[in-house]
């Protein structure tokens, strides 16, 4: 087999693809302002599920070609098989969008970093400063702490109830206040930074709505990176700085951080909203929570992982040479989507993939990803899902739909979450 070529390589086949399909030089992701309607059917949920245009698409061949885009074919996989390989197979494909970002100068705020648009030996330089943060032995020391942040939030919820929305004040509450001191940031500006990081899946204004948002949120952590820099603080920023702060500069911390800040509070949110809302509808499920086993609400747990999978779309991947992907030719450069939501309800995969069931069977979900790429904090959300969910059906165990007001979800985003959730605490 002929070696590799490398992202410089990737980058030049990609030009010139580009300057015979579009006459244009150089393709900026920043720019796109609209997605062709067409397209976006992986992103569109009816409520939690996703639109029948999903399975559909897999049922006739699990990778399609979705459209062209900036001048490259984008291929969509929505096979769990073919997911997994494709999220595995680091040498085939880049994670590195870098290329797509126009020729004009950009600020530190402006780039892309951490690990999930990194590629080795970048990528491998930074997980290997949180890879040993975040096993399972290391975050037990949390857990207190995480007990008492859900405790102080179902203290509020009563305070604010018996009618209450759960998103704002449990969904987003929670994993905020933990992420926030988990990196020792200070608890300050919610709504602010709870707006950014909707704005940073949302597809509906294109490529720039989510790279503005992007660039307030990464430019806020730089500089908190920077600040402690010469004054670390007691949490995992301090924490880097102190043991590694010589090895890495401010933008490149910056952006570990900023993957990580976005992460340990959004797609958590997400599912622990979206979590009770599908709960509130499987009673067997929520008294189980209330007086089961660790191994029962394991089981829960990983059941709406599986079924919800808040994020819809894996990093997109770059075809580092031209290659043949479920019997399709891809040629160098061109972008795959991995469709986590569809991989995760693939009947070849789970019977009755569309219902929530604790049948037992194994099932290997990949609402964490897969691969080198696979989510350096899943273990730190499964704690947060463990915990909220037993809490809140212990303290609330008669919380009911409210019956006078309708769950909203989000229209297109890469993250999908419900952002209102009116229930009765009391039911």
């Amino acid at each position: 087999m002929p070696p590799l070529p490398g992202l410089a390589t990737l980058r030049r086949l990609t030009l010139r693809r580009m300057v015979a399909r579009r006459g244009t030089i150089v393709p900026d992701l920043t720019t796109l302002r609209t997605i062709p309607p067409s397209a976006t059917y992986p992103l569109r949920r009816d409520g939690v599920h996703p639109v029948p245009e999903l399975a559909d698409a897999r049922a006739v061949d699990p990778v399609t070609r979705l459209t062209s885009l900036l001048g490259l074919d984008v291929w969509l996989v929505t096979g769990h098989a073919d997911a997994r390989a494709v999220l595995a197979d680091e040498g085939s494909w880049s994670n590195d969008l870098r290329h797509l970002l126009g020729d004009r100068s950009r600020s530190a705020e402006e780039g892309v970093g951490g690990l999930g648009m990194t590629d080795a030996p970048d990528h491998t330089r930074l997980r290997g400063l949180l890879t040993p943060e975040f096993t399972k032995h290391r975050l037990a020391r949390l857990q207190q702490s995480i007990e008492h942040v859900v405790a102080d939030a179902l203290d509020d919820l009563e305070r604010r109830g018996p009618a209450v929305d759960l998103v704002p004040h449990l969904g987003f509450a929670v994993p905020f206040q933990v992420i926030c001191d988990l990196l020792g940031l200070p608890v300050a500006d919610r709504a602010e930074f709870h707006e950014l990081g909707v704005a940073r899946f949302d597809l509906s204004q294109g490529g720039a709505g989510v790279f503005g948002a992007a660039t307030e949120s990464r430019g806020y952590l730089i500089d908190a990176v920077r600040r402690q820099r010469g004054h670390p603080g007691d949490g995992l920023i301090g924490a880097l700085l102190t043991r590694h702060g010589d090895d890495f500069d401010d933008v490149e911390l910056g952006g570990l951080v900023d993957g990580l800040f976005l992460g340990g509070y959004e797609t958590s949110a997400s599912m622990l909203s979206m979590g009770v809302h599908v709960l509130l509808h499987e009673p067997d499920a929520w008294r189980l929570l209330q007086t089961g086993t660790p191994a029962d609400v394991d089981a829960i747990v990983e059941e709406l992982l599986r079924l919800l999978c808040p994020v819809q779309l894996a990093f997109p991947r770059f075809a580092r040479r031209a290659l043949v992907l479920g019997g399709h030719h891809v040629a160098a450069g061109d972008v795959v989507l991995v469709s986590l939501i569809g991989a995760n309800r693939d009947p070849a995969q789970v019977t009755a993939p569309d219902t929530f069931s604790l049948r037992g069977e194994k099932t290997s979900h990949l609402a964490f990803g897969h691969g080198l790429h696979r989510c350096v904090g899943a273990e730190l959300a499964r704690m947060e899902l463990r915990t909220t969910l037993v809490a809140m059906a212990r303290r609330f165990p008669d919380l009911a739909p409210d019956p006078d007001a309708e769950p909203s979800f989000r229209e297109l985003s890469v993250v999908h979450s419900v952002d209102a959730l009116p229930v009765h605490l009391y039911g």
